[in-house]
């Protein structure tokens, strides 16, 4: 019974902490226009720490720190072709989702396909060798004539 009263006094004064140190949403962005702007641009923008993620999407202190710098970059009048131009000198082409075509981002663009066709040229030679090493089986006199033999019987009968 005093397990059930403390379980329940820890539960409840735990509940009253959180909503104690609960704050109250604060907006995006004093401009609505340059916020919708920031999302629209930081969509197609790679989030440099987590890599898989856009940077309107992370979560991460950087990317929290590159959408501020674009929002002053916006409320300074930069267009956005001026923004990425900037990160990408500043990040490298990796900032991109889509990196332009270049002999520097050639990997980034071919080099899956060339894994790729490696793999199963590998594979291909793989299976050639292994094959050569295999010896065909085949039928003994005596498997043959005792196959014969059941094929004879399957005639007969039928």
């Amino acid at each position: 019974m005093t397990r059930r009263i403390c379980l329940s006094l820890i539960v409840g004064l735990s509940i009253v902490a959180a909503t104690a140190t609960a704050q109250e949403a604060r907006p995006l962005a004093e401009d609505p226009a340059i916020e919708q702007r920031m999302i629209k641009l930081s969509e197609d923008l790679r989030c440099l720490v987590c890599q898989n993620e856009s940077l309107a999407g992370s979560q991460s202190g950087l990317a929290e720190d590159l959408r501020r710098e674009i929002r002053e970059q916006m409320k300074a009048g930069q267009n956005d072709r001026e923004i990425v131009d900037y990160l990408v000198d500043r990040y490298g082409d990796f900032v991109l989702y889509r990196p332009p075509l270049k002999p520097t981002t050639w990997l980034l663009w071919f080099g899956p396909f060339i894994m790729l066709l490696g793999a199963v040229t590998g594979l291909v030679f793989y299976l050639r060798r292994r094959n050569r090493r295999v010896p065909e089986a085949g039928l003994s006199d005596a498997e043959r004539h005792r196959i014969e033999a059941l094929l004879n019987q399957d005639q007969d009968r039928s």
